[in-house]
């Protein structure tokens, strides 16, 4: 295990997190621990936010020094304001990350690589080395030469500038910043979950500790299903594991009625058919450094933002416009380079933070408009004046976070259109994805609506007998489940003083889950709404985990709004509820030190390709050794396969790589230039010398995938090529575009 580069990366993230803390002790000055866990990824925002902008002129070092310039700025302004840290009650957050990157550093070192099959790692690698090669923003796409990448890189942005910080190799920077989003992620779920809890006058440490463990090692229940079915008599455990398995995903029914010594820790990410359903710990334990992963504390850094706006009095208009206006467009905007997936998701939980924040939205506005607006003061004016005042905010939010990053929406971001009407989810594979957090939503709810309910029990049990039914029947099962808690939570937040933010991120979740019943993001890397459902899952269950956490705090915490005798069983519904969704992770790292090697613990992510593609490592880090970024040619070949490492391996533009740019640039881009490699490989020395040129390839690679599908000749006979490297396994050429014009 290489410690020192360990030690020094886990100095520098809390260097990083102790220069942001005045600077979040001032935006957080009404909350119990001033924002400790969120002062990281405020941090890292801003700096990435200033390297991105400098970096279209001038990436690297001079990007790099230009956000700690201006976060150093920012943190010297906390303290000339004479914001109090208070740094000896913050040492549980410096504490919890630490803890939180050690165990993913011990995670990752048993099986620290890059593979190519089950994840995006090829994918996540390729763009990190590309970025550290790139002498401006946006990155050249290293599966497609001579283009900038159409892909959110926000997250690999912040690894880059850490790796270029730190001075460390590419091949252990991946796992070293992998480990430091999933300690952002906990810290910042114990700090907004505290924040909240502590606003209720409850202990913000058990929310908190709750949010770590919802976020960072729970996982479905479908564990804690097949261990109820091993546990059972055969003659009850197998006909109830059948009824289980029967609406699921494939992969999960198979493994609901197999046997312990079966168990795989992929299968529980597959529960309804046709979709992904991860969990943040299957994501870290799987080991990509995707997108979706890394945007996860930046989008409840602006779920802290948002509650503090929650939190402001109406009276306070300065502090609040400061907030939705001057902190949350920045944040949306750089989200969106992190993971494109949460933007939207950032606007709407702005339009529900202001919606329901006890200041009204209109009051934003200049005291003039608002004294004509309440000439019109009525029940259903002031209703409509709400939801209508928050959704202008929330659409000045959008606007000014496509504002905050325009060059990325002009020429990086790829265009996607919007389908209708997918095949939805089954009522089995909803229970076992969402059913831990059912499990506390619905008594949560319950013990706030009870008086209400003792009044019109008959009419809410009519309504709910006609309505779950028919909604099930008729193919909704979504609607049928969630829609009664929406209309529930939506009511009780408007009527009732006792329900607050925790609601408000119950309800995003809720928009988010229905949502992806109805509508989808249509792709040509994956068939309907299978990609949909995989990047909005991961933040439902981030902000569901925040707000089950806050409600369990509260249900034992009890108060006027909760009933004493409800602290009894909500405390055996918390130890269920972590010991059935422990099971899986429990099982899972077992399997995964068993399968990794232990004895010799490495975050050396490209260590396998010595051990599993000794034929080909040579001349990869031949290739790797190379300056700049010269263009390579290859054969593509299929995704989630030993294809294009030479490209994924060393950031070196090719002239087409993976099947995932069909997804970026359409089906028709990428048969061109299938066309021009084939030609390439196969066709006349006129017809390869004119493809040379065209694309300005530097390198031809001839390894082992080249000879299988082309089984090409020798290209030093064309004037301009020779053998730059050769082993018995591999040849490289290199290109003089000068003789080849000349020739």
């Amino acid at each position: 295990m290489e410690v020192g580069l360990v030690a020094l990366w886990l100095a520098v993230y809390l260097s990083l997190w102790a220069l942001s803390m005045p600077l979040a002790a001032l935006i957080f000055d009404r909350v119990a621990d001033r924002g400790a866990g969120l002062a990281l990824p405020l941090g890292l925002g801003i700096m990435t936010l200033t390297a991105y902008w400098v970096g279209h002129l001038a990436f690297g070092w001079v990007a790099l020094a230009a956000g700690l310039i201006v976060l150093v700025a920012g943190s010297a302004f906390a303290l000339s304001r004479g914001v109090e840290v208070g740094w000896r009650d913050r040492i549980d957050v410096p504490l919890l990350f630490t803890l939180a990157f050690l165990f993913i550093i011990v995670v990752r070192g048993a099986d620290p690589g890059v593979w190519p099959g089950g994840g995006e790692k090829f994918l996540d690698f390729g763009l990190l080395k590309t970025l550290l090669r790139s002498p401006v923003l946006p990155p050249e796409d290293f599966w497609y030469a001579g283009e900038p990448v159409r892909y959110y890189y926000g997250g690999h942005l912040i690894s880059a500038l850490l790796t270029i910080l730190t001075g460390t190799e590419t091949r252990f920077a991946y796992n070293l910043a992998l480990a430091g989003f999933y300690g952002m992620l906990l810290t910042a779920a114990y700090s907004v979950a505290g924040m909240v809890a502590g606003s209720f006058d409850v202990s913000r440490r058990t929310a908190g500790l709750f949010a770590v463990f919802f976020v960072g090692f729970a996982s479905n229940i479908l564990t804690g299903l097949q261990v109820l079915v091993w546990a059972l008599p055969d003659a009850i455990g197998g006909p109830l594991g059948q009824a289980i398995a029967a609406n699921l995903h494939e992969l999960a029914a198979e493994k609901v009625v197999a046997p312990p010594s079966e168990f795989a820790y992929w299968h529980p990410s597959r529960v309804i058919p046709g979709t992904i359903n991860e969990f943040p710990f299957f994501a870290w334990l799987n080991g990509d450094l995707h997108a979706h992963m890394m945007s996860t504390p930046f989008l409840l850094l602006g779920a802290g933002l948002l509650f503090a706006y929650f939190r402001t009095p109406e009276r306070e208009v300065t502090r609040r416009r400061l907030l939705v206006f001057g902190a949350i467009p920045p944040l949306a905007g750089f989200i969106a380079v992190v993971n494109t997936w949460s933007f939207p998701t950032i606007v709407g939980l702005t339009w529900l933070s202001v919606a329901f924040a006890p200041a009204r939205p209109l009051s934003l506005l200049p005291t003039s408009v608002v004294t004509r607006a309440e000439r019109l003061d009525s029940p259903i004016t002031r209703e409509g004046s709400r939801l209508g005042g928050a959704l202008g905010v929330a659409l000045l939010v959008l606007v000014g976070g496509l504002l905050w990053t325009l060059p990325f929406w002009l020429g990086t971001a790829s265009g996607r259109s919007i389908g209708f009407f997918p095949e939805r989810s089954p009522l089995a594979g909803l229970l076992v994805v969402h059913g831990a957090f059912l499990a506390v939503f619905v008594p949560y709810l319950l013990a706030h609506v009870k008086p209400e309910i003792k009044k019109h029990a008959a009419q809410t049990g009519v309504v709910l007998a006609l309505f779950v039914p028919t909604a099930w029947l008729g193919g909704l099962a979504a609607i049928a489940v969630f829609a009664p808690l929406l209309v529930v939570g939506w009511v009780l937040l408007r009527l009732r003083d006792d329900l607050g933010y925790e609601t408000v991120l119950l309800l995003a979740g809720l928009g988010l889950v229905l949502i992806v019943e109805f509508a989808f993001v249509q792709e040509d890397a994956a068939p309907g709404r299978f990609n949909t459902v995989f990047k909005v899952y991961m933040q439902v269950w981030v902000l569901w985990s925040v707000a089950a956490s806050i409600m369990l705090a509260r249900l034992l915490g009890g108060g006027r709004a909760i009933p004493t005798s409800w602290r009894k069983g909500t405390a055996v519904l918390a130890a269920l509820l972590v010991v059935s969704t422990s099971f899986y992770g429990a099982f899972a790292l077992a399997g995964h030190f068993d399968d990794g090697a232990t004895d010799d613990m490495t975050l050396d992510s490209l260590q396998y390709v010595s051990d599993y593609h000794a034929s080909e490592v040579e001349a990869i880090h031949w290739l790797d050794e190379k300056e700049g970024q010269p263009h390579i040619i290859e054969a593509p070949g299929r995704a989630y396969r030993w294809s294009n490492a030479p490209s994924a391996l060393t950031g070196l533009p090719t002239v087409l790589g993976w099947t995932h740019e069909i997804g970026y640039r359409g089906q028709a881009a990428y048969d061109e230039r299938l066309t021009d490699v084939t030609q390439f490989y196969t066709g006349t020395p006129e017809q390869q010398v004119a493809i040379l040129e065209q694309y300005d390839v530097r390198y031809i690679y001839v390894g082992p995938q080249e000879r299988e599908a082309y089984d090409p000749g020798d290209f030093s006979r064309l004037s301009g090529v020779s053998v730059a490297y050769e082993s018995s396994h591999v040849t490289i050429y290199e290109v003089d575009q000068n003789q080849l014009a000349a020739s």
